[in-house]
């Protein structure tokens, strides 16, 4: 249970070497944040097809893994009915605080989204060490490896829209704390309840939060900071990544 636990732990502060690098690179540069947005898009996209909702359609079937897609799609959808905003270029460019209130949320949004993503992947990775050691650090490994961008999508724009670097890393840590978070309450509170249909509705309902967290926030604002095919290059190579990380486990 130790060994599950610090495996947890260092898979999710991994957030904090992607947090560092966003700290670093020069403020002020729009086709770093929308790079950066661009390939967090990919991630999230091949984090949720290619990982989460093969798990969910292994556990549940296909009609009841679609549904909790959906739901949790719905769900993070309503939230972001609840807190109205304007996308970066939607409208006229406006007065550079404006500009960098709506990146700050953008940050915090992506923030909120890996934290909530985090929790059953921390469960995932204490559940999958408990049963096998070597599936659980090759999966802590690929966990750590496509968490390094999340810290990136996270610190680089809330950097960007505060200039605190104190601040920024922070938020990208705590997104990050959230999967020990999990690990810990799974050992010491759900591990007798939880079971591989629980984590399969779990993963299929974070893989819905992240597609719509990828598609209706992130893409749209790394489009609006630049004219280029910059986004669409990140994007894909973000898949690209992924797909790499979770080839490391299969």
């Amino acid at each position: 249970m130790i060994k599950a636990l610090i495996l947890t732990t260092l898979a999710g502060l991994s957030t904090t070497i992607g947090s560092l690098i966003g700290l670093i690179v020069k403020k002020e540069n729009p086709k770093f944040m929308s790079s950066v947005l661009g390939f967090t898009a990919g991630v999230m996209i091949g984090i949720s097809f290619f990982e989460l909702m093969p798990s969910g359609f292994e556990e549940l079937g296909f009609l009841k893994a679609s549904i909790a897609f959906i739901i949790g799609f719905v769900f993070i959808f309503l939230i972001d009915t609840f807190i109205p905003h304007e996308y970066l270029g939607q409208k006229e460019r406006r007065e550079e605080d404006e500009q960098n209130k709506k990146l700050l949320r953008t940050g915090l949004f992506v923030a909120l989204g890996i934290a909530i993503h985090n929790f059953p992947e921390g469960m995932a990775t204490f559940y999958s060490t408990i049963l096998d050691t070597k599936v659980g650090i090759a999966i802590a490994v690929a966990i750590a490896i496509h968490n390094i961008p999340e810290g990136i999508a996270v610190s680089a724009p809330i950097y960007e829209a505060t200039g605190s670097r104190k601040k920024a890393f922070l938020l990208s840590f705590l997104s990050g704390i959230v999967e020990p978070v999990g690990a810990i309450l799974t050992a010491f509170v759900l591990f007798p309840f939880l079971n591989p249909m629980i984590l399969g509705y779990m993963l299929s309902g974070i893989a819905g939060l992240m597609v719509f967290i990828a598609v209706d926030e992130l893409l749209p604002v790394s489009k609006s900071l630049t004219h280029s095919h910059l986004p669409i290059i990140s994007f894909i190579f973000g898949l690209i990544v992924m797909i790499a990380s979770l080839a490391m486990i299969k």
